[in-house]
């Protein structure tokens, strides 16, 4: 699992909840089940507008991507495509069959076996990158969804404050009406009670907007980031399988193998091979 997702939640969540009670405040003034139905809910109905649902199914199987970690191993493949370089210009790219079985990565396993049944290099690069361009509308359909709801959630949190006030205002009204008709003094209408009926009224219709900005900021719209991220570090490390798998087509030399993969790692974390110089006898 990522521990930065889940430490981040669990931070903003307890500085919240240390916000509130630093100033005094009851949780329970936080808690309103109508108000975070609305914004919820009005999220994801606004969301079942947009999209599809074929492509709403899939957003689940997309954001376990941003809880789990993420560990590229860029020179255990260069490793691979080395060492299957060095078959490839020994035996031949046919003596690669072998080898698909202990190859765990789809797309890098699908890529190497077109390599061997396939002759000319720009119809395989050709199908690689489209390959590549598919994934990448995929994970993008996925990052949209959650950029889209961190901007409906505070949409409706605004709708919410507005149906607020406006029952507010209205019961207000009606029980001004009423205290009236039942004095015939003005001045025996509880004024202080009133307002301290209004101001509550006031701080419930607010909750709406705090839910809708807390989803909004800390959920939805750091999830659709988080997803980006992942996609990027993703299609950057398909692109180097392509290079790997291009290069065992064309026969490459394991050296010139490595170096071509080495320039897709940060030059610290290179590992070098180098040609022993033949020993006198």
């Amino acid at each position: 699992m990522d521990i930065a997702t889940l430490f981040g939640l669990i931070i903003g969540i307890t500085l919240i909840v240390y916000s509130i009670a630093a100033n005094e405040g009851d949780a329970s003034y936080f808690w309103n089940f109508p108000s975070l139905l609305l914004v919820l809910g009005g999220t994801i109905a606004a969301t079942f507008v947009n999209y599809p649902m074929r492509n709403l199914w899939s957003v689940f199987k997309v954001v376990k991507n941003a809880f789990r970690r993420s560990n590229y191993g860029y020179q255990e493949i260069i490793d691979k495509f080395t060492e299957l370089a060095g078959k490839a210009r020994k035996s031949g790219l046919i003596a690669l069959e072998d080898d698909l079985k202990n190859i765990s990565d789809n797309f890098m396993r699908k890529g190497i076996e077109l390599a061997i049944n396939e002759k000319d290099q720009e119809r395989l690069r050709n199908y690689l990158n489209l390959e590549l361009s598919n994934i990448h509308k995929r994970h993008t359909i996925g990052q949209e969804i959650f950029f889209y709801m961190g901007t409906y959630a505070p949409a409706f949190g605004m709708v919410g404050t507005i149906v607020g006030l406006i029952i507010m205002m209205k019961n207000f009204t009606m029980q001004k009406a009423s205290s009236l008709s039942a004095f015939s003094n003005a001045f025996q209408f509880d004024i202080a009670a009133q307002f301290k009926t209004l101001l509550s009224g006031m701080g419930l219709a607010l909750l709406t907007t705090f839910y809708g900005l807390l989803l909004a900021n800390l959920i939805f719209i750091p999830i659709g980031g988080k997803l980006k991220r992942r996609s990027e570090e993703e299609i950057m490390l398909k692109e180097f399988m392509i290079e790997g798998i291009l290069c065992l087509h064309n026969r490459d030399h394991p050296l010139v193998v490595r170096e071509k993969l080495n320039t897709f790692v940060p030059a610290k974390e290179r590992k070098e091979e180098k040609i022993k110089a033949p020993t006198k006898k």
